[in-house]
């Protein structure tokens, strides 16, 4: 009889944009895989689907959204992925997400969306829950120095400096209570080389231990 596979690991990078998210979830999916673990890579929004397109046009001010709508929508977006998450966890794979729920959790919640009903929508719709969330810190003035060398012009949340600084304070309370997930904060202000370094030191004990078998 063939061995079940052990479950796999679901870990998500969150942060205020220009946090390098994207940057450190493409370090981490490669070094991963140079390690020989299956690793399945997830972004968020995900602008490839009509979803994520619908989230563009917003951040782009084509249109508003209410805080409540805006939550249903973003939801959404991970709700459509729900079976596939489970599938890959049960097939034992490594998932590295750019962003997932905990980015609703921070941006609609600071805008009245109550964040106990948020909860309670996730366990309602089944959503599976990353084993760590990796918060990497910056602060508002860093975050809109580095999305304005990327490009010209910013969306709505970019450039809202009084936003950033209140999800991040929000995002700090979210990790100091372990919201939704096992959090870690890191100093997104060092060099890039520093902070993965420490990322691949906060790994899940077991997927650390994987790791140093493979390597064996």
């Amino acid at each position: 009889m063939a061995a079940k596979n052990k479950r796999g690991k679901f870990i998500v990078l969150e942060g205020i944009d220009g946090a390098g998210v994207e940057t450190h979830g493409r370090l981490l999916t490669d070094y991963l895989r140079k390690n020989r673990l299956r690793v399945e890579r997830l972004y968020y929004p995900d602008y490839e689907g009509p979803i994520g397109k619908m989230i563009h046009d917003y951040l782009h001010k084509s249109f508003n959204l209410s805080p409540e709508v805006q939550f249903l929508v973003y939801t959404a977006d991970f709700v459509k992925d729900k079976e596939k998450l489970k599938k890959w966890l049960e097939q034992g794979k490594i998932i590295v997400s750019d962003r997932y729920f905990s980015s609703t959790l921070a941006y609609q919640s600071i805008q009245g969306v109550s964040l106990k009903k948020s909860l309670q929508m996730a366990k309602a719709l089944e959503l599976p829950k990353p084993d760590l969330v990796i918060y990497i810190d910056i602060s508002p003035k860093v975050s809109m120095e580095r999305k304005l060398k990327e490009k010209n012009s910013l969306d709505r949340n970019e450039n809202n400096e009084k936003l950033l600084r209140t999800v991040r304070n929000f995002y700090k309370e979210l990790a100091k209570d372990k919201t939704f997930a096992k959090w870690i904060v890191l100093n997104g202000e060092r060099p890039i080389e520093e902070i993965f370094e420490e990322i691949k030191k906060k790994l899940p004990s077991d997927l650390k231990a994987s790791l140093k078998r493979k390597a064996s």
